[in-house]
């Protein structure tokens, strides 16, 4: 199997992962709150990959410790976000705006004019069909939190993709994970209203721990590899295919039967992602960028990452 088609592999097993988490999550956030949703996520993912990977001191660079803490941030960000979106919107609308993140990286950071142009629009036209703007009566908080993940979902492409270079396995994952669950918990702490900490009991406290193993433990380990064997701009776009994905369990999980236009849009985004995934291997020169577990050279930005791999 090619790099490119491993890579889409493991990308597209992490999303399954996600959406079903998220679609289990909807039943959570009834008892606890959106934010007590992904908090209690991302506290038991932080425990649990302590646990299991048993970071060391030594085992990475300044530099990749404070990217790695970086990456929970926006980690953080991604979870409570969406979760607050997917609490106010269907599935496939929320999923579809987040999508703008991922395609923003794709159209910034594509290679050619296939990468940074006909997927992204095409994927660009699907999300417009799933979403149908133009009906109206959209609710804007859901939006506005869909949106804000967007953006971190963004810098957690880029940032995962540099963590996955420059430090070995998914060791990353032991400083990125429990950052996360530190600023979630920060954010319930602080958040008015929240009801998080007041409805708590064992049978949610477990149920917590069961979904931090489908989201985000298995889901973000598995990114991580997938970006070892991808372009951020291939993995952006790839990333197309969540939306139909959400779209999918939606109406399996939750019984949000999707109309017409959506289903159009899902084959559109379904085209986008295979497209990105048949043109999107990394280089795997040995000790370059594109080789798993190769080094990545400094870079003076974002823009300029994939300027400075090897071709």
């Amino acid at each position: 199997m090619t790099p490119a088609r491993t890579g889409a592999s493991l990308a597209l097993a992490a999303m399954l992962c996600v959406q079903l988490g998220i679609a289990v999550s909807v039943g959570l956030a009834e008892r606890v709150g959106a934010d007590g949703a992904a908090w209690l996520r991302l506290v038991w993912a932080g425990l649990i990959v302590l646990v299991v990977l048993r970071p060391r001191r030594g085992s990475m660079s300044g530099r990749a410790f404070r990217t790695c803490v970086a990456l929970g941030v926006v980690t953080a960000g991604i979870t409570m976000l969406f979760m607050v979106a997917v609490s106010r919107l269907p599935m496939g609308t929320a999923s579809a705006l987040e999508f703008l993140g991922p395609l923003s990286v794709a159209v910034l950071r594509g290679r050619g004019t296939v990468a940074r142009l006909l997927w992204p629009a095409l994927a660009a036209v699907g999300v417009l069909l799933l979403t149908e703007p133009w009906h109206g009566g959209v609710d804007l908080v859901g939006v506005a939190a869909a949106l804000g993940a967007a953006v971190c979902w963004a810098g957690y492409i880029v940032l995962t993709q540099r963590v996955g270079d420059e430090v070995a396995g998914v060791q990353g994952l032991a400083v990125s994970m429990p950052v996360a669950g530190l600023v979630a918990t920060g954010v319930v702490l602080v958040l008015p209203g929240s009801q998080a900490m007041g409805s708590l009991t064992w049978e949610v406290v477990l149920l917590g721990a069961g979904l931090a193993v489908l989201l985000p433990v298995v889901p973000f380990a598995l990114e991580m590899v997938a970006l070892r064997r991808l372009t951020a701009a291939a993995f952006g776009t790839l990333m197309c295919l969540e939306p139909a994905i959400a779209l999918v369990i939606g109406l399996v999980v939750l019984g949000q039967v999707p109309g017409p236009a959506a289903v159009v849009g899902l084959v559109l985004v379904v085209a986008a992602g295979l497209g990105a995934e048949r043109s999107g291997a990394r280089s795997a020169e040995p000790g370059g960028e594109g080789a798993p577990g190769g080094p990545v050279e400094p870079a003076g930005g974002v823009g300029d990452e994939l300027a400075a791999a090897p071709r």
